[in-house]
C-alpha cells in the first residue's frame, strides 16, 4: 500500500473536539479511516417515500424569505436564528420529536463536543451542523459526529442520518452502523427554494420512513 507508511493524522494522547476536526486540513476519507470508517459518495434518492402535506408550507416559506430580506447572513450565529432553527423546529413540531441544541456528548478523547442539533424520535436520530461557508469540511465533521453517536445512542436504527447546513444550503449523509461507512449524498437543497423537498426529507429521516 502506498500509505502504509504515512504518518498518523490523529496524534496519540491529543485531545479532539468535533470543531477540531473542521478545523484539520486533510481529506474527509483519510481522517474518517483512523476512525474505522470508510466514505462514500452517492446520489441519494432521500425524496422517494411517502408523502407528507404540509397545510401552512406557503406561510412558512413566506416567513423564511422575508426573513431572508430583512437579515444578513454574515455569520453562522444568524443563519442558525434565521434559517436553521425555524426549519427544525418546524420538523420536530410536525413529527413530535425532540429538539436538542448544542447538545453535549463525550465517547473519547477523539470523539467529544457540542452537536449544533441533535433531533431525537422513537424511530431515528438526526444530526445537524450548522456552518457559515464550507460545507466540504463542515461534512467532515458531521461525519465524526455520527461516529460519536453511533456509539453513543441506544437507537437501534440501522442508519444514522445527519445534515451539514449554511442554512440556505443542505446536504445529507448518514452512517451505515453494520458496514462501518458514510455516505455523503452529491445533492444540495436549497432554501427557500426546495423547502417542501426539504422538510418532506427531514420528516422521513426523522419519522424512519427510509431503508437504505
Amino acid at each position: 500500500m502506498f500509505f502504509m507508511n504515512r504518518p498518523p493524522i490523529l496524534k496519540p494522547g491529543e485531545s479532539y473536539t468535533f470543531r477540531k476536526y473542521f478545523e484539520l486540513q486533510f481529506n474527509t476519507e483519510d481522517i474518517l479511516a483512523e476512525l474505522g470508517c470508510s466514505l462514500g459518495r452517492e446520489e441519494i434518492n432521500l425524496d422517494q417515500s411517502k408523502t407528507i402535506n404540509f397545510p401552512n408550507l406557503s406561510e412558512f416559506k413566506e416567513k423564511l424569505v422575508q426573513n431572508l430580506k430583512i437579515v444578513d447572513l454574515n455569520s453562522e450565529a444568524a443563519r442558525r436564528e434565521v434559517l436553521i432553527a425555524p426549519i427544525l423546529l418546524e420538523l420536530c413540531n410536525i413529527v413530535q420529536a425532540k429538539l436538542n441544541i448544542e447538545y453535549p456528548i463525550y465517547v473519547s478523547d477523539l470523539l467529544k463536543g457540542n452537536l449544533d442539533y441533535l433531533v431525537l424520535s422513537q424511530s431515528n436520530v438526526l444530526v445537524v451542523e450548522a456552518k457559515n461557508a464550507d460545507l466540504s469540511r463542515g461534512f467532515t465533521q458531521l461525519a465524526v459526529e455520527l461516529i460519536a453517536v453511533d456509539s453513543w445512542t441506544d437507537s437501534s436504527a440501522e442508519i444514522l442520518y445527519g445534515a451539514v447546513t449554511t442554512g440556505d444550503i443542505w446536504r445529507f449523509g448518514y452512517l451505515q452502523r453494520q458496514e462501518r461507512k458514510i455516505v455523503q449524498d452529491i445533492n444540495l437543497y436549497r432554501v427557500p427554494a426546495d423547502i417542501e423537498e426539504l422538510l418532506q426529507i427531514l420528516v422521513n429521516v426523522v419519522s424512519g420512513s427510509y431503508f437504505v
